[in-house]
């Protein structure tokens, strides 16, 4: 038996590796092999901003040592341009390159193409911003209960 929050949980984490799948396909109709579907969510997260690997963790919660790895990995393939603070040489900043920055434009205007289709399949502006809504109380819920101790396992002794 599940719980309507039970498959709340559920479909969030389908949706999200269902809409990875999505930029993959476009990626690999593009022809574009030199950076996946991850990579590229990071890079429009970017955009035209100049973040460090620690804000960029915080912004898009992702895993610090993945950034990482995707950072060094799209600098390699020249999507991002890499510069040391010239304040604290420990940080580094990222930006889109030229590069980045026509595949950044390419996801956006896939993202338009999407939400033009949207409302064709029965979710107007309306239903979308009141999930949204619902996702951010969620979300609000959920830091909430970091602060709470809340998993009780008995013993079986």
């Amino acid at each position: 038996m599940t719980t309507p929050y039970y498959d709340a949980i559920n479909l969030i984490e389908r949706l999200h590796r269902q809409f990875l799948d999505v930029l993959k396909v476009e990626l690999e109709r593009a022809n574009i092999l030199d950076i996946n579907n991850v990579q590229s969510m990071i890079l429009h997260n970017i955009s035209t901003d100049e973040l460090t690997v620690g804000e960029l963790t915080v912004r898009g919660y992702y895993l610090g040592s993945n950034v990482s790895y995707n950072v060094k990995k799209m600098v390699e393939n020249g999507y991002l341009m890499q510069e040391r603070s010239i304040h604290d040489k420990r940080s580094v900043r990222v930006k889109l390159s030229d590069k980045g920055k026509k595949l950044n434009d390419a996801i956006t205007r896939l993202y338009k193409k999407h939400e033009e289709k949207l409302s064709g399949a029965g979710l107007a502006n309306a239903r979308i911003e009141s999930m949204n809504h619902v996702l951010r109380d969620l979300e609000t819920f959920w830091g909430e209960q970091m602060g709470v101790g809340g998993l009780n396992v008995a013993s079986s002794q």
